[in-house]
């Protein structure tokens, strides 16, 4: 049986996101026959600019993207942090950046989920999710949310958690906030949930 290539890509800027895609790939790494790998989007802001705004350094092991390689991947998670509810300019400016792929329809019919952060409750925890669903849409991607099949971790109101029916998520609050166990097990759950729906969809 082929491997199933998972291509988990993701923007971050303090680091919120990269800890769930690690474990969305530790997710979809479990799956026998899979194997995920984690990318970058490349980044939009100038040195300068990161520096004033004190973002923490890039993770040096996890190598930028450019958006031919989408085509050699069988499935997709796509991670972001929100800005005013929807994608960061830099996933969006990556997702520009795919017409070429557009024209082919070379992702037509593969997989995708999608995860997030946002800085509070009404930063856009599903807004983020609706309004990136537009790029999946226009290359003919299948979304795949995780629905309740996370079981009880989604109605658990006695702690603050991130993410709903569409994807993983988690909540950055001033930044100092990091990802809660239960964040990143919903994380590493859709990890493994998309890349078995892959597996399936690939053999």
């Amino acid at each position: 049986m082929a491997t199933t290539k998972i291509y988990i890509v993701y923007y971050s800027l303090y680091g919120h996101v990269e800890v769930m895609a690690r474990e969305e790939q530790r997710g979809a790494n479990s799956v026998e026959g899979v194997e995920a790998t984690l990318w970058q989007v490349p980044e939009t802001l100038s040195g300068l600019i990161l520096h004033k705004m004190r973002a923490p350094p890039k993770a040096n092991d996890v190598p930028m993207i450019r958006p031919d390689q989408l085509s050699e991947a069988d499935g997709f998670l796509f991670g972001f942090p929100s800005r005013f509810g929807v994608m960061a300019a830099q996933c969006k400016a990556f997702f520009d950046a795919t017409n070429e792929l557009w024209e082919s329809q070379a992702l037509a019919g593969k997989p995708a989920g999608i995860f997030w952060s946002t800085g509070f409750h009404g930063g856009g925890q599903e807004l983020t999710a609706w309004t990136a669903l537009t790029q999946l849409a226009h290359h003919g991607m299948l979304f795949v949310p995780i629905g309740y099949t996370f079981g009880s971790g989604m109605f658990e109101m006695d702690q603050v958690n991130g993410g709903s029916a569409y994807g993983a998520g988690t909540f950055a609050a001033d930044g100092s906030r990091k990802p809660t166990e239960l964040e990143l097990q919903k994380a590493f759950h859709q990890g493994k949930y998309v890349a078995e729906i892959a597996k399936k969809l690939k053999n």
